[in-house]
């Protein structure tokens, strides 16, 4: 199957889902080069748009997402990849799943969950992208 890379200027969404409990656990960006190295290394690879390289999820942390299934949108410009998650959590706040706040009507957000991890022990820093 062919991903429309192209129309979102070489990167496409990459929705990281628990395969058990079907949680979001974070967003990505994937490019060509990152889905061959997902698809090869049963791992998830993504595009750093901050850094502009590769990056394997856990190479810092050793919390690597193991790729259970990709799926592919009805448009192919964005992708879903159900994953075990290995380690306590995927977000480099702390966190079980990157999406730890919630909206308010207000429009204030509030965190509704624990840190499962001590940022400061895994990167030796507080955060760290």
């Amino acid at each position: 199957m062919n991903i429309d890379f192209h129309k979102g200027g070489g990167l496409v969404p990459a929705i990281i889902q628990d395969e058990r409990s079907g949680e979001v656990l974070m967003l990505g960006f994937m490019n060509e080069d990152s889905l061959s190295e997902t698809q090869r290394s049963g791992e998830v690879v993504f595009f750093s748009r901050s850094r502009n390289k590769l990056w394997k999820k856990g190479e810092s942390s050793g919390h690597v997402l193991r790729v259970r299934e990709i799926r592919v949108d009805c448009d192919a410009d964005a992708l879903l990849v159900r994953v075990e998650a290995v380690g306590p959590g995927v977000c480099h706040e702390g966190y079980r799943s990157c999406f730890f706040r919630a909206l308010d009507s207000g429009g204030n957000a509030k965190i509704i969950t624990d840190r499962t991890f001590s940022p400061a022990e895994v990167y030796g820093t507080e955060k760290r992208r």
